[in-house]
């Protein structure tokens, strides 16, 4: 989930949890919602301690636990909040944070909870990481919190926060019930994972084998409640090494690309992703991109050429058109 949605969603279970009389430990939960994200400032960090990398140790429990305890001391210093009980503070915080590693777990990233005493995962792959709609639905939210803040009555700020907690239960009802009815189809059809989109109604059924000499995946993408669903796809490309000569076919010059196209562009490696070569005067035209992400009949990834003749590629990333129906 993106940073914003975190602090809304911890300000909104926080309010469940304290009630409007108590505004400071909202505040604070909302806070330490947000916190773990600031693990990316870490980065310089991680060349000599590995476990500050982004969803790392902080992305813990006992990551949350610590940011908790010091927050707990330290939040009473800050404008607006008001000096109150140091434990409720911990508490607050403490419960903010651990929304945090819920959300990120709920998505298709997977974050250690138990870590460094387990590498145990959690990823429930029922919503994208970074989904536009929970981003309008976030700033649209912040809009309205903004502009009621001081201009209305408390019971109108109430009735909204409580209209605002209903609608974002909501969403995340209706992605764990998709969730929950596309695993029955892939368990059902013989796929190995179920991949969210940003639009809860479409998934996508995929099968992966990443081995060191080659890569094959086979998806298909599934619309909840029509019954209908695109085609199978699939592809077996060799990893070949960039090298001269002619490229004889369409599969020669996706074997060809492969690799390249890795180097080019890192988020194809971290997600399932296909290719596609068309035929172009002196050139195969090449497309690679992420399955699971895009639409509109264009996708994310890398697009480029490789001539015929001399082997020569030509790659660059982007979002492009694709020359088939491409991602869901």
């Amino acid at each position: 989930m993106d940073l914003f949605t975190h602090v809304i969603f911890a300000y909104l279970l926080s309010f469940v949890i304290w009630g409007p009389a108590a505004p400071q430990y909202i505040a604070a939960g909302a806070l330490a919602g947000g916190l773990p994200d600031a693990d990316i400032l870490l980065f310089p960090l991680t060349r000599w301690f590995p476990s500050l990398h982004h969803r790392g140790i902080v992305h813990s429990v006992l990551g949350v636990t610590v940011i908790a305890a010091v927050g707990s001391f330290v939040v009473p210093f800050l404008p607006y909040f008001p000096h109150a009980s140091t434990l409720l503070y911990f508490v607050a915080m403490e419960i903010g944070g651990l929304s945090h590693l819920v959300l990120d777990g709920f998505t298709h990233y997977a974050v250690t909870p138990l870590a460094p005493f387990s590498r145990r995962t959690l990823r429930m792959d029922a919503d994208v990481a970074v989904n536009f709609g929970t981003l309008l639905l976030t700033g649209a939210t912040l809009a309205v919190l903004i502009a009621e803040h001081g201009t209305v009555r408390f019971d109108v700020w109430v009735e909204t926060v409580w209209i605002l907690v209903g609608v974002y239960g909501a969403y995340l009802t209706l992605r764990s019930v998709a969730r929950w009815r596309a695993g029955v189809h892939r368990q059902r059809e013989g796929y190995s994972a179920v991949v969210p989109t940003t639009n809860p109604w479409v998934w996508l059924l995929a099968d992966e084998v990443d081995s060191p000499d080659r890569y094959r995946i086979r998806y298909r993408s599934l619309r909840l409640g029509t019954g209908t669903s695109t085609e199978g796809r699939s592809m077996d490309v060799a990893k070949v090494p960039a090298s001269s000569g002619p490229v004889d076919s369409a599969q020669a010059a996706l074997d060809r690309t492969y690799l390249s196209a890795l180097q080019k562009n890192r988020w194809l490696s971290r997600r399932y992703h296909f290719g596609e070569a068309v035929p172009k005067g002196n050139v195969f035209e090449v497309f690679w991109y992420v399955v699971e992400a895009g639409g509109f009949g264009r996708g994310i990834g890398v697009h480029g050429d490789i001539d015929r003749t001399t082997g020569e590629v030509r790659l660059q990333s982007g979002f492009f058109r694709l020359p088939s129906a491409g991602p869901v």
